[in-house]
């Protein structure tokens, strides 16, 4: 079954934020897989992902984005 086109931003309390990246950062480093759950779908990612970071800049206005992606 083939899953829906999907592109969510959903916000944290940054106490929440600061749990999730941190089991994250643990994971990277333990070569580990991940499962987190955002806006009520839980992800699994496997241990091979890629991580990268990406900074964008329009105008007066700028983004940070930590990015792990993988395939099914």
């Amino acid at each position: 079954m083939k899953k829906k086109k999907r592109d969510v931003t959903k916000e944290y309390p940054r106490t929440k934020f600061v749990a999730k990246l941190r089991r994250l950062a643990d994971a990277v480093e333990g070569n580990e897989k991940f499962t987190i759950q955002v806006a009520g779908e839980r992800l699994y990612i496997p241990r091979d992902a890629t991580v990268n970071i990406e900074h964008e800049r329009s105008g007066d206005q700028q983004e940070l984005e930590f990015q792990v992606t993988w395939k099914n």
